[in-house]
């Protein structure tokens, strides 16, 4: 074999294991994450965005979960550090044991998500706005959620574009002891 056809393998191979989805965290306690337990009621979030460009964007989020016995409502409000604000709303109904389709308002077409043994995968694709809010570049979301040993929520999360790995996000998510404690009184 030439050279050239060596690197078109190699080039091959280094496109298939950026498109791949993401692998448990070492992190991940020995319990099931199920969605639908895991994330109902209030919860707060700290994570990040960092894309291979150098750009990095930290954010903080309140997530107000609610499960009717068939679908899964997660009104999430980010409050980014360079203060921007977001809302968006997922709605993730089961649709056979450990399987879920989804929407969300940036979410082209459905989500896909799934049980994979002791973590929640969820797949999706989302049309990023450009600088000026137009629609900018559809790019594709691959999460992966577990429970951990602290009991709190990891949330990784890849982002690729045509098929290579362009950035990632990662949060924790806890519940909410004030909203709790609240409740409580």
């Amino acid at each position: 074999m030439n050279a050239y056809v060596l690197s078109a393998f190699a080039a091959i191979f280094l496109l298939a294991a950026c498109a791949t989805r993401p692998p448990l965290p070492q992190e991940t306690a020995q319990d099931i994450f199920i969605i639908e337990e895991a994330l109902v009621g209030r919860t707060i979030a700290r994570g990040e965005f960092r894309a291979i460009n150098g750009v990095q964007r930290g954010f903080s989020a309140q997530l107000d979960g609610a499960w009717d016995g068939r679908t899964l409502t997660l009104v999430e409000d980010f409050v980014y550090d360079d203060g921007e604000r977001d809302r968006k709303t997922w709605r993730l109904e089961r649709v056979a044991p450990g399987e879920y389709v989804g929407t969300r308002e940036d979410v082209v077409g459905q989500a896909r998500g799934y049980q994979d043994g002791r973590a929640f995968r969820l797949e999706y694709d989302v049309r990023l706005p450009n600088g000026d809010g137009t629609p900018g570049r559809k790019v594709r979301f691959r999460d992966v959620m577990v429970l951990t040993g602290e009991g709190s929520v990891l949330n990784r999360a890849t982002v690729g574009l045509w098929g290579l790995r362009v950035a990632r996000v990662e949060l924790t998510i806890q519940r909410d002891t004030q909203a709790a404690a609240v409740a409580a009184e």
